[in-house]
């Protein structure tokens, strides 16, 4: 899974908030294509030919671990090189085979949220670990700035992806705006 890019530009000079200017290649979702899903905090992870793979992130020049699969190129800015690695027995993929072992065999290739009790503070409130599909949570959401800064004033959701049926994606969280969630 690539990078995907947000809908407004951010001011990188000063509050790192976003301004209502739209970043290039993602007009479609204002002109009112795509269909917008929640997006949900937690780590992505990917199920490929019934393998359960966590993201793992490439940085510095560091050598990419056995079995790494690139989602995308180095960035020639930042020198990531996002992709994905099996999850494996250690102590440090407990949740994502708890997760896994919930799920049974239902799990469908495709890349997931692992959320729950011990992943990023549990802002979901999740019972326990699971995996969430990735577009598979529709939303009827605004796709212009005003009401977008608006709708995430009474939303507890951490933003949007918007998918395009040509596969692009848009996204968009209530932070960027200076939103903090209700938690």
């Amino acid at each position: 899974m690539k990078k995907i890019i947000s809908l407004f530009q951010r001011n990188y000079d000063g509050d790192h908030l976003v301004r209502n200017e739209v970043v290039p290649g993602a007009e479609w979702v204002l002109q009112g294509e795509g269909v917008a899903t929640r997006k949900y905090d937690g780590t992505c992870c990917m199920v490929r030919d019934g393998i359960l793979y966590k993201r793992y992130d490439v940085r510095g020049g560091v050598e990419a671990p056995k079995g790494f699969i690139p989602a995308q190129d180095v960035d020639k800015v930042t020198g990531h090189w996002p992709g994905w690695v099996a999850v494996g027995q250690g102590p440090e993929d407990r949740w994502h085979r708890e997760a896994a072992d919930r799920a049974g065999k239902t799990l469908e290739d495709g890349t997931y949220e692992l959320i729950g009790p011990k992943v990023q503070g549990n802002p979901e409130h999740a019972p326990h670990h699971m995996l969430v599909r990735h577009g598979f949570d529709p939303l009827n959401a605004p796709r212009n700035f005003e009401h977008l800064k608006e709708w995430f004033k009474g939303s507890d959701i951490e933003g949007i992806v918007w998918h395009h049926p040509d596969g692009r994606m848009v996204k968009i969280k209530g932070k960027d705006f200076g939103i903090k969630r209700q938690q």
